[in-house]
């Protein structure tokens, strides 16, 4: 295969698809620790996402107390509770999901948006959510880059931003948005987690693809020649 210009080696490739396909949002964790010179390398690749304006509006906060990390899983739970109430017949079911990660993960990451990201308008003055979606960048590097480092790590966003805010200290105008758990597991779910509980399922590719506009199935998935079966 010739090599294309610009293109990593086969080998790096193949990680790069390797560490997207076996990501999986953890929810059970093995204890352990985190290296500090891991955990400041998982850092860098989370900031060195992409944003919009080059914004960068993401905040980590590192929580470390035992005491404080009780009083996030209990605000957690509060909203699990209230959260299974309102899906009404899947209530039993949603319960069953645990969030113990914060408890047991090595590490506990906080990620809240700057206080100051108004003052930002390029690439936001139609879309203010975009400062949002900068940020999930960050979050997603740094899932893959843990992943890579044989690390797990779950995203928690089961909880009320206010009573957040202030448990974290935040200034006026940020905003919370996760709670990553962070740290060694057992084992990396062979699928995602909520596909195996059969919560939900991975929708085709092909369904979610439009050509020109929406609702127009693409092109891309249609059979060609060479992989339509013989008659």
């Amino acid at each position: 295969m010739v090599q294309k210009p610009h293109a990593f080696v086969a080998d790096e490739v193949r990680a790069v698809y390797r560490a997207i396909r076996e990501r999986r949002d953890m929810r059970h964790f093995a204890g352990g620790e985190v290296a500090p010179e891991v955990l400041q390398r998982l850092l860098e690749a989370a900031h060195h996402a992409p944003s919009v304006g080059f914004m960068q509006p993401w905040r980590f906060i590192r929580v470390r107390d035992v005491g404080l990390r009780q009083r996030l899983h209990d605000a957690v739970e509060r909203e699990r509770v209230l959260t299974a109430r309102a899906l009404g017949e899947r209530e039993d079911e949603f319960m069953r999901l645990k969030v113990q990660g914060l408890l047991d993960a090595a590490e506990l990451l906080a990620v809240s948006l700057a206080d100051d990201r108004d003052k930002h308008v390029f690439g936001r003055r139609t879309l203010p959510q975009m400062d949002l979606a900068s940020a999930s960048c960050a979050i997603q590097n740094l899932w893959l880059a843990a992943r890579a480092e044989g690390l797990g790590m779950g995203w928690v966003s089961l909880f009320d931003p206010v009573e957040l805010s202030t448990l974290l200290g935040l200034p006026e105008g940020a905003e919370p948005i996760a709670l990553l758990c962070l740290g060694p597991v057992h084992d990396f779910y062979e699928e995602p987690m909520l596909q195996r509980e059969r919560w939900a399922k991975r929708e085709p590719l092909s369904a979610l693809v439009f050509d020109e506009r929406w609702g127009r199935p693409s092109d891309l998935f249609s059979p060609t020649p060479s992989s339509v079966e013989p008659a």
